[in-house]
């Protein structure tokens, strides 16, 4: 199971590079969108749980780092207001255009 990190600039400047443990991120998050806040933190656990699911079905357990990115975006993400926005800057690895 491919894995991937996401580069994100969070409002206050700062950048985070998040683990998941599938590429099914690139199903959520665009590189160079900017999403507010509560919805980059949706959009985030959605593909994260999913990611987990993924591994759970493959391996027969769920995803520990998944989960903590998860914990940490939606930690990170109380410290700013709702109309904030998150950038998504960078996906590894990149998906082939068909």
């Amino acid at each position: 199971m491919p894995e991937m990190t996401f580069a994100v600039r969070w409002p206050d400047g700062t950048v985070d590079h998040c683990y998941s443990p599938s590429l099914v991120m690139h199903d959520y998050l665009t590189v160079g969108a900017r999403y507010p806040v509560p919805e980059f933190v949706s959009r985030s656990r959605a593909a994260l749980d999913e990611a987990t699911e993924r591994v759970r079905a493959k391996f027969g357990f769920a995803c520990t780092s998944a989960a903590a990115t998860a914990a940490d975006i939606t930690s990170r993400a109380a410290g700013f207001h709702p109309h904030d926005q998150v950038e998504i800057l960078d996906m590894q690895p990149t998906l082939e255009k068909s």
